[in-house]
């Protein structure tokens, strides 16, 4: 009778202990606690700061194409050939001023020669850009712009003096350029451009010079009287 009785008061002593943290879990409704719940064991993939973006393909292949065009327009080729194209355009505006302007037949017909061999060379330079992915600038630079301006007001004896010396040295800075790219050139297409196009340069040079000469001497401008 008295074991039982003992019995009975340990139950009921375990029972009055456990009551008060079972009813405080009831009144909170606090979960029940899981090692992924615990503070510094939070889950990465439910955490939107812990989630790292994907790489886009897509960006990624533009971003290095954009690094390789870049690279490319500032490489000695392309600088050449920005500087070919205006020059280019040059010979071929200025050379229509002569051969509209020029009081001497031979500089008359050295202008109309820039026209047609200029012309020609400008669109294999063209061509060339086009397969680099390259653009070339479409308007004369400031000097050039210039010189064609103050031509434009000019004629006769006066033009032909300003424009063989204008070309006199232009021709003597192409042909120094033309031949550093045919030999030192990197880019195969561009520097295959200037070896084709540097025999030209020179005849124009030879000529251009040869005309200068028989300027000097009184010859050449017989005909300049407009």
């Amino acid at each position: 009778m008295k074991i039982s009785n003992l019995f009975a008061c340990s139950v009921l002593a375990v029972f009055v202990a456990l009551a008060p943290a079972t009813a405080f879990a009831q009144r909170t409704g606090a979960p029940a606690q899981t090692p992924g719940s615990q503070p510094g064991n939070s889950n990465p993939g439910n955490n939107p700061s812990m989630q790292q973006p994907m790489p886009n393909e897509n960006q990624n292949s533009n971003t290095q194409a954009d690094t390789g065009s870049n690279k490319m327009m500032k490489s000695s080729d392309a600088k050449f050939a920005m500087k070919a194209a205006q020059g280019g355009m040059a010979e071929v505006q200025l050379g229509k001023l002569a051969a509209e302007k020029a009081g001497s037949p031979d500089v008359k017909a050295f202008g109309q020669q820039m026209v047609d061999d200029h012309s020609k060379a400008n669109d294999q330079l063209k061509s060339v850009a086009g397969q680099e992915n390259m653009s070339l600038p479409a308007t004369l630079d400031s000097k050039d712009q210039a010189l064609y301006t103050k031509l434009q007001g000019m004629s006769g004896a006066d033009f032909d003096k300003m424009y063989v010396k204008a070309m006199v040295k232009d021709h003597q800075e192409d042909v120094k350029e033309f031949q550093k790219e045919a030999d030192k050139g990197k880019d195969p297409q561009i520097k295959n451009f200037a070896s084709q196009t540097l025999p030209v340069l020179q005849q124009h040079l030879s000529k251009i010079q040869s005309i200068q000469a028989n300027m000097g001497n009184g010859a050449g401008s017989a005909t300049h009287g407009q």
